[in-house]
């Protein structure tokens, strides 16, 4: 959600360099904060005309799904992250109006606990807060009201390729259920579940690159 890519570091790192990466960042102020506008920006940073697999982890998911179905014949395989095809806790949706009120982000502790859990190290934490520091709380909370609203849901059914789906066995911010309703909407979408919080990518990054490398092995074979 904080969109400036620095939580992404130890997987690309573990990707290595067989394979080009480009990881979009998003704006740290400002006002176009909306899933739509965050797609619009994501589809010109798309580096041009070469096959794409996408990945898409968490708030970002949804972008993922919506890129790839507006781009069919470039677009080879989605990865999916921990994420969702609409709003993960529907219960919550009252959350959309405290989203507006202008607060503090909780302590960097208990962001730590409900991302990384038991496996939080003082380096992540400081990743965390660092990339935390860089975005005004106005657009952590814009963004939080995107969640709220957000249903790819149609564009997720349109998906034809293959859909890897990363999910943490221990991920406290996604339920089971986000999983099983992308699953029912994506026609041919795979789990792999690893032993891992909310944030999968930087807690088990070899494990998770290895899988993604192997996946983009078969779905660009052709």
């Amino acid at each position: 959600m904080d969109g400036t890519g620095i939580l992404f570091e130890p997987f690309v790192a573990a990707f290595g360099n067989g394979r080009p990466v480009t990881v979009v960042t998003y704006p740290t102020s400002g006002d176009s904060q909306t899933y739509a506008g965050l797609h619009e920006l994501a589809a010109l940073a798309l580096p041009p005309e070469e096959p794409l697999v996408l990945l898409g982890e968490s708030f970002s998911g949804p972008i993922a799904i919506s890129l790839a179905a507006a781009n069919p014949k470039r677009v080879v395989g989605v990865v999916l992250c921990c994420t969702f095809v609409r709003n993960p806790r529907p219960g919550l949706h009252w959350l959309r109006g405290l989203a507006s009120i202008p607060a503090p982000l909780p302590p960097s502790s208990i962001l730590s606990a409900m991302l990384f859990g038991r496996w939080a190290t003082p380096r992540l934490s400081l990743m965390l807060r660092d990339s935390l520091a860089k975005v005004q709380p106005a657009v952590l909370r814009a963004r939080l009201r995107a969640v709220v609203s957000v249903d790819v849901r149609v564009q997720a059914r349109a998906l034809e390729v293959p859909v890897l789906y990363l999910k943490g066995t221990s991920d406290r911010l996604v339920p089971p259920s986000a999983v099983v309703e992308a699953q029912q909407c994506c026609r041919n979408m795979k789990v792999q579940s690893f032993e891992a919080p909310h944030c999968l990518l930087q807690v088990v990054p070899e494990e998770a690159a290895a899988t993604v490398a192997d996946f983009i092995e078969k779905v660009a074979a052709p």
